[in-house]
């Protein structure tokens, strides 16, 4: 009893001191003696009593920013040391609801929602957890580290992502701009200008810009594979891989480099799929995984690769993914990398027939003639090449149909170039002539 008089008798000074510096207009003197009431009834371990002090402090008639900023930042380093879990979020709601709707605590209110967040997915609240976290605009607060921000939306993400929510978390990804990422870090910050605001630093454990940029690709990874987005999975694959720490490394690159390689193979053909495929040829490191090389070499060279022998020699590479970064390829991964390789068969073909039948397509592909005909029909679809299909003949037939305005304009064009010939040739006939000549006369 006596220690609880004490601490009322103390806590009560303490308000009449505050009381008179607030009507003061004595910024210092406020804080101190806001900081010390809580210190007091932290140090006297009464949980119920600094929670009821913080809601009363900050709702003094003509409370300064200043000592609501101090109380704030002070109660926020007594989360840690509360001694049970309810404890700790009766403290994060207290100091939320103080921080509600004030612009000069928003960064602090930022950070205790993460740790409320936290605390609700260790519980298991996931959706409870992505929600908390979705009511806080970080973007829009300019005294934040850009790092912080970054991570703080990269959380959203993830917590979308956890409970499924792929459409929320394309959403909050396109709040991060992928160029940040390759920002020089090392140039001198610049001082900020009278009026604007002044940045915090980022607390210690915010990672690094290019470890963020890591998880940012990762999680990217995780949204992709949802839709089997093969080719963005591998632009993000690629990005991780020219991260200076990864390359370092044959440990970590390597698996990212096989990762690269799998998903261009599986991505649809088209030009941006066929540039990645000749700029990872070039790479040196592939060298150090020739297995790899020789499968992208295949895919690239125009000439018809057999299924069953490619399986044979890369299932046992296929199925190795599984236990390596980034796990399984994915669920339709197998049946897609069969339909790539039937896909790149069709190309070359189209490259050498101008016509085929349809039961010699069959033969090449190693398909029965329903089935080369559906995936044909399904390129032709997809506009991936030009075809048409006699079916009553059997006959596929590649070249594309000319109007009589194009025939007419070809003959012109090969009519030009015979008499630019013609012209060039007499024109060396007349010259030796001329040489001849001279010499005779000599």
């Amino acid at each position: 009893m006596g220690e609880s008089g004490n601490l009322e008798a103390s806590v009560d000074r303490l308000l009449n001191e505050e009381k008179q510096m607030r009507l003061a207009e004595n910024v210092a003197g406020t804080r101190k003696a806001a900081t010390e009431i809580l210190q007091l009834c932290f140090e006297a371990k009464d949980w119920t009593l600094l929670n009821e002090q913080i809601l009363n402090l900050s709702k003094k008639r003509g409370q300064l920013k200043q000592a609501v900023q101090s109380m704030v930042q002070q109660a926020m380093q007594y989360i840690d040391q509360t001694p049970d879990i309810e404890t700790k979020i009766e403290l994060i709601k207290t100091l939320n609801n103080v921080s509600a709707g004030k612009i000069y605590v928003e960064i602090e209110r930022a950070r205790l929602t993460r740790k409320l967040a936290k605390i609700k997915e260790e519980q298991g609240q996931i959706a409870e957890a992505a929600d908390l976290m979705q009511e806080v605009a970080v973007e829009t607060f300019g005294a934040m580290a850009k790092t912080e921000k970054i991570a703080f939306i990269l959380e959203q993400v993830r917590l979308c992502l956890d409970r499924q929510d792929y459409v929320r978390a394309q959403i909050l990804s396109r709040k991060i701009n992928p160029r940040v990422f390759d920002a020089d870090t090392k140039k001198d910050k610049k001082k900020p200008k009278e009026g604007e605001n002044i940045v915090e630093e980022a607390p210690a454990d915010i990672p690094t810009l290019l470890e963020l940029k890591r998880i940012y690709y990762e999680l990217m990874i995780r949204y992709y594979s949802h839709n089997n987005e093969y080719l963005e999975i591998c632009r993000s694959y690629k990005a991780i891989y020219d991260i200076p720490s990864v390359k370092e490394t044959p440990e970590k690159w390597i698996p990212v480099l096989r990762k690269i390689c799998w998903f261009l193979v599986l991505a649809p053909h088209d030009p941006m799929q066929s540039s990645l495929l000749n700029a990872t040829l070039e790479d040196k490191n592939l060298s150090e995984i020739p297995d790899f090389k020789m499968l992208l070499k295949q895919v690239v060279t125009m000439e018809v690769i057999q299924w069953t022998a490619l399986w044979n020699k890369y299932k046992d590479e296929f199925e190795k993914e599984k236990s390596l970064v980034g796990g399984s390829l994915g669920d339709k991964a197998g049946e897609d990398l069969k339909l790539r390789i039937i896909e790149h068969n069709i190309l070359v073909v189209s490259k050498y027939y101008s016509r085929i039948t349809l039961k010699r397509l069959a033969e090449l592909l190693c398909l029965s003639i329903e089935e080369a005909e559906k995936h044909l029909s399904e390129m032709v679809v997809s506009k991936a090449l030009i075809a048409k299909i006699d079916r009553p003949s059997g006959i596929v037939c590649f070249q594309v149909a000319k109007d009589s305005n194009e025939i007419l304009n070809s003959w012109a064009v090969n009519l030009e170039k015979l008499l630019d010939l013609v012209e060039k040739s007499c024109h060396q006939i007349h010259k030796e002539t001329m040489v001849h000549k001279a010499v005779l006369r000599s």
